[in-house]
């Protein structure tokens, strides 16, 4: 099934990928930004983040159960061994470590930027990297989140193809958070498929952040589109796809060399987000932020199949089930 977290409605809402259909809706708290599978692939859980709650959802059913308090789980990830949950508690400025099962604290890791709230892990899963969505930096942390090893600060390297901040201020919504002095807007974050890169989206800058797995300095920056703000590699490793939100569009670059060979555009326009690549990786889900919509994408043509509608407000909708042997976190990210 495919299940689609609403934020504006309060709701989650499940949809069988084999008729394009919605068959249930449920309520949730406040909130829903994500729906995240547990490292052991067990439960699916929904980060209410201002309900201060996650609902676990069976994923055999499709059914929920009863919520879960947890503060401020904007987003969700996991320790490579399973041993923690990883909360991006964004507004609290904190990584908090909790019980993977239960979801009790176990302790916190206070973070120096702001907005907390996407990340990935490196190949060796030694450490992993987040993303600062309103302070435009970035942070690298050890693999069980003890402690801070390095900030990247993104916002004093020149790009082209950049939205000012000033411009950025005026347009309102999510942009208007940025933080003093901030020019970039980092979203999701990737590991590339050979390992060897962190590609990171900005949303601000409108492109790709390319950062070098080995020193964690920036190598480059790629323009994509309006508004980048989900990374996707294709089932065979070799295409990376980038949601281009505040345009309408999909860019698809070779996983190899990052360069862009496709632009998917939406039909009349529209506002993807974030999603995931089918299992058998013939088509590309995304949500709709502000279309109150479902995008299905071809990964073969790039058409765009079908548009189905849901309730306002759809974030991180996942795509389940996803291969692999466990989950890392966020919609999908599978080892």
């Amino acid at each position: 099934m495919v299940y689609v977290p609403n934020n504006t409605t309060n709701t989650v809402q499940v949809i069988d990928p084999a008729t394009f259909s919605v068959i249930a809706t449920y309520p949730t708290g406040r909130e829903p930004q994500h729906v995240v599978p547990s490292w052991d692939m067990k439960t699916l859980w929904v980060n209410d983040d201002l309900g201060n709650d996650m609902v676990p959802i069976d994923p055999v059913t499709g059914r929920p159960g009863k919520p879960v308090k947890v503060e401020d789980p904007y987003n969700l990830y996991f320790t490579p061994d399973g041993a923690h949950a990883l909360v991006m508690a964004e507004r609290m400025h904190r990584i908090d470590v909790v019980n993977p099962q239960i979801m009790a604290s176990e302790r916190s890791l206070p973070v120096p930027c702001d907005g907390v709230n996407h990340a990935d892990y490196s190949a060796d899963l030694s450490f992993f990297v987040a993303s600062c969505e309103f302070s435009g930096q970035l942070l690298v942390v050890d693999r069980s989140a003890t402690k801070l090893l390095k900030v990247i600060d993104l916002n004093s390297t020149k790009t082209p193809g950049a939205t000012s901040a000033r411009e950025a201020m005026r347009m309102g919504g999510p942009k208007s958070g940025l933080t003093p002095g901030a020019s970039a807007m980092p979203q999701d974050v990737r590991l590339t498929p050979d390992g060897t890169r962190f590609l990171v989206a900005d949303m601000l800058r409108n492109g790709i952040w390319v950062i070098n797995a080995s020193t964690q300095k920036v190598e480059r920056f790629i323009p994509t589109g309006k508004g980048a703000h989900g990374i996707y590699p294709d089932r065979e490793g070799g295409r990376v796809f980038v949601s281009n939100r505040d345009e309408g569009s999909v860019s698809v670059l070779d996983a190899s060399s990052l360069a862009i060979t496709a632009t998917w555009k939406i039909p009349g326009g529209g506002s993807p987000d974030m999603g995931g690549v089918t299992a058998d990786g013939s088509q590309l889900w995304l949500s709709g932020r502000y279309n109150s919509e479902v995008y299905v994408f071809d990964t073969t043509t790039g058409a765009l199949i079908r548009r189905i509608k849901v309730n306002a407000g759809p974030h991180g909708l996942l795509v389940w089930p996803q291969p692999g042997s466990f989950s890392l976190g966020h919609t999908g990210n599978m080892r």
